[in-house]
C-alpha cells in the first residue's frame, strides 16, 4: 500500500467561526467582536477565530501529502455540523481514519473514498474530517498518476478534459466600499456577496439593502473598464423572510423590484428566506423560482441554508428549488461528493456554484479549484478569508496554473494522435 504513515498539525482557518443565532437575533458590534453571550450550542462566544485539522499522508517514496478540515463559519446553524472541535476530530481520526487509510490503494481515489468513509458506528463521520482526508486523498493519487487532481477526477468521474475557466465569485466581508472597489478594479466575474447579515445591514422593508445593491451597480459603471459586466449576487442570509415575511409571492415580488432597480445586471439572490426545515426549503424555493421565472425575471435564486448534504442538493435540483446552488465544501464532505453534486445539479438543469467558506485554507482552496474546473461548475467561490486580494490570487491564480497544464496535456493527446 502506499500510504506508509499519517501525520496531523493543527492549524488555522483564514477567518472566523460566528454564532450566526446570535448575530441575526441582534447583537451589537465592538469594533471587530460581537458583544453578548453566544446562542449556538459549542460557541464560547460569538465569534471564535477559526481553527483547522492539517492531514499528512506519508506514501512509500517518504511525499507528504496534504489535506485540510474545518468547519464553515456559520457552523451549526441551517443543518449543519456543529462548531469544529480539533480534539475530538483529531482523536476520531486517529482510532478510526487511520487504519483505513494504511489499508487502502491511494491511486484508486474513488475506490479509497469509498473504503475510508464508511460509517462508524452506524453514523456518518463528521463532515469536516471527510473534506479533509478527501482531500489528502486527491493529492496523494494525483501524486501517484503523475497528473493535476482535476485529471484524477476527470478519469474517475469519466469526464473530458476541460478547457474553458469557471468564473469567480469574490465576498466583501464587512469592508463593503473598499472591498467593491478592488473587485471592480480587478475585473471579477461575480461580485460582491455583501454580507447582509442583520437588521441594521438589510433595513426596514430592504430599504439599506436595495441602496446598496443599486450603489454597487452604479459603481461598477463609474470605475469599471468598458465592457464589464459582472453578475450582481448578493447573500441576505433569509432577511427577505424576516423582514417582510414568509409568503413565497410577497418574497418574489421584492426580489423583482430588486431586480429593477439595477436594469442590465443579472441578478443572484442568496438564500432569501429560512423556511425552518428542508422540505419547507423545498417547497417555496420552488415556488419563487416559478413565479420568477413565469415573470421573465433576470433575478436568480440561491440556496444555501437548509442545503448541505449530497442528498440535499439532489432534491434541491429535482424539485427545481433554485436556480443556483451553492455546493458549500465542507458542508458536502468529502471533494468525491462535491464533484457529484455538481454533476447533479448540471444533469437536472440547475446552476452548481463551489462554494464554500472564509474559514478555508489555501490548501482546502485549491483543491476546489480542481473539482470546480474538473466539473465545469457554473461558478466558483474566491476563498478563504473575507479580503479580496489573496482568495482571489488563490484561486486564481491556481485555476490559471491548472489550465495550462490541461492545455500542454491536450496538445500532447492531439499529436499522438
Amino acid at each position: 500500500m502506499q500510504i506508509k504513515d499519517v501525520l496531523f498539525a493543527r492549524g488555522s482557518g483564514a477567518f472566523f467561526y460566528d454564532d450566526q443565532a446570535a448575530i441575526m437575533a441582534g447583537a451589537p458590534q465592538d469594533g471587530f467582536r460581537y458583544l453578548g453571550e453566544p446562542v449556538t450550542p459549542g460557541f464560547t462566544s460569538i465569534r471564535v477565530p477559526a481553527s483547522s485539522l492539517s492531514i499528512g499522508l506519508v506514501l512509500v517514496d517518504g511525499a507528504v501529502v496534504w489535506g485540510d478540515m474545518m468547519s464553515v463559519q456559520y457552523s451549526g446553524a441551517g443543518g449543519r455540523d456543529p462548531l469544529f472541535d480539533i480534539k475530538q476530530i483529531s482523536d476520531l481520526a486517529s482510532r478510526v481514519i487511520v487504519p483505513r487509510l494504511l489499508d487502502v490503494d491511494a491511486s484508486l481515489y474513488l475506490d479509497a473514498h469509498a473504503k475510508i468513509f464508511e460509517p462508524f458506528e452506524c453514523e456518518r463521520l463528521p463532515l469536516a474530517l471527510e473534506y479533509g482526508v478527501s482531500q489528502a486523498l486527491l493529492r496523494a493519487a494525483a501524486y501517484l498518476r503523475r497528473t493535476t487532481m482535476a485529471e484524477v477526477l476527470c478519469t474517475e468521474f469519466n469526464l473530458p478534459l476541460p478547457t474553458c475557466p469557471v468564473p469567480i465569485y469574490c465576498q466583501s466581508g464587512d469592508a463593503r466600499e473598499i472591498n467593491v472597489d478592488k473587485m471592480i478594479l480587478k475585473a471579477v466575474d461575480v461580485l460582491p456577496h455583501g454580507l447582509i447579515n442583520s437588521r441594521q445591514k438589510f433595513g426596514v422593508g430592504g430599504q439599506t439593502f436595495m441602496e446598496f445593491v443599486k450603489w454597487v451597480a452604479a459603481r461598477t459603471r463609474e470605475i469599471g473598464r468598458p465592457g464589464y459586466q459582472p453578475v450582481l449576487h448578493f447573500d441576505v442570509y433569509g432577511w427577505i423572510g424576516q423582514e417582510i415575511g414568509l409568503e413565497p409571492l410577497s418574497i418574489a415580488d421584492f426580489i423583482s423590484r430588486v431586480a429593477d432597480t439595477v436594469p442590465g445586471f443579472e441578478l443572484n439572490i442568496e438564500s432569501p428566506a429560512d423556511f425552518g426545515s428542508t422540505q419547507a426549503q423545498i417547497q417555496n424555493y420552488a415556488k419563487i423560482v416559478s413565479i420568477l421565472d413565469s415573470r421573465g425575471s433576470r433575478a436568480r435564486i440561491v440556496v444555501d441554508e437548509r442545503c448541505n448534504t449530497l442528498e440535499d442538493i439532489r432534491h434541491f435540483a429535482e424539485a427545481k428549488a433554485a436556480h443556483l446552488v451553492q455546493i458549500k465544501t465542507p458542508d458536502v464532505g468529502s471533494i468525491g461528493d462535491t464533484a457529484r453534486a455538481v454533476l447533479i445539479c448540471k444533469a437536472n438543469g440547475v446552476g452548481a456554484y463551489v462554494g464554500g467558506s472564509c474559514t478555508e485554507t489555501e490548501l482546502s482552496a485549491q483543491a476546489s479549484v480542481h473539482v470546480s474546473v474538473a466539473t465545469q461548475a457554473d461558478v466558483m467561490l474566491a476563498k478563504p478569508g473575507m479580503g479580496v486580494d489573496e482568495a482571489f490570487s488563490i484561486v486564481g491564480n491556481e485555476q490559471n496554473r491548472l489550465l495550462s497544464i490541461l492545455s500542454r496535456r491536450g496538445a500532447q493527446t492531439e499529436t499522438v494522435g
